[in-house]
């Protein structure tokens, strides 16, 4: 059995370039930094979780909730195959149960904030917006897209960012945690225009707070689907100390 299941819908994905050594402590043992021709790149995504279950039971109150997420690419390649995975710096969630639960299974950076959010779903628009508050400051990210999902181009930016199968978390110089994130391949839809009003260094510490001045180098909105979660599995390394 899965460990968990929920729909993923409207994930909003503001794309930055960063140096890769900003990146260095936080890489689980085992895996590499993926770059885009090139270039190592963090994404901080928002997004819902819906029809939320824990080993197949709905939790009262934790089924529906807003996610903001920064994380980054990397990849491992086991017995010949090259595992596409995410890496996440941290994760915001509403409620203080998803943040216990988040770090003692999976030893994932999870914060408990105050979270809301609005999508205004016109017939050609869909305006979907996420918020969330820390030290009495509301964060937001927004983006404006044609209402028509379109499939992701094969060997694009989009696909290189999206099509994430693997979860990685770090849990010493040595050892880090695998676990698998299953999912139908997503749709796309086109991004007319954006809004980011986001205190990176409150959020994610100093070494961040350039972004906050930073324009992303892509937006994106992905409609998402069902998916689900598996068991966590130990992987170990020789330390790169």
């Amino acid at each position: 059995m899965s460990f968990l299941t929920a729909e993923w819908q409207k994930l909003v994905f503001l794309n930055y370039k960063i140096n890769s050594q900003l990146l260095m402590p936080y890489l689980p043992a085992g895996t590499k930094l993926d770059l885009w021709n090139g270039d190592c790149y963090v994404s901080l995504v928002g997004m819902m979780f819906d029809n939320t279950k824990l080993l197949g039971i709905r939790v009262p109150f934790h089924v529906k909730f807003e996610e903001v997420n920064l994380r980054f690419y990397v990849n491992r390649i086991e017995n010949g195959i090259i595992k596409k995975g995410v890496v996440f710096i941290k994760e915001i969630v509403p409620k203080p149960a998803l943040t216990y639960v988040a770090k003692l299974v999976y030893d994932e950076k999870y914060e408990t904030l105050p979270m809301s959010h609005s999508w205004l779903l016109e017939e050609d628009v869909y305006t979907i917006t996420y918020n969330w508050k820390k030290k009495d400051t509301w964060n937001t990210m927004q983006v404006t897209a044609e209402s028509k999902m379109h499939k992701i181009t094969r060997h694009s930016d989009a696909e290189f960012i999206i099509e994430r199968y693997w979860g990685y978390a770090k849990v010493d110089d040595t050892k880090s945690y695998e676990y698998e994130v299953k999912h139908p391949r997503w749709e796309i839809y086109a991004i007319n225009q954006y809004e980011c009003k986001v205190d990176f260094k409150t959020l994610y510490g100093e070494k961040f707070d350039f972004l906050s001045q930073a324009n992303p180098d892509s937006v994106m909105l992905v409609e998402g689907s069902p998916v689900s979660i598996e068991k966590r599995r130990a992987i170990t390394s020789i330390s790169r100390k």
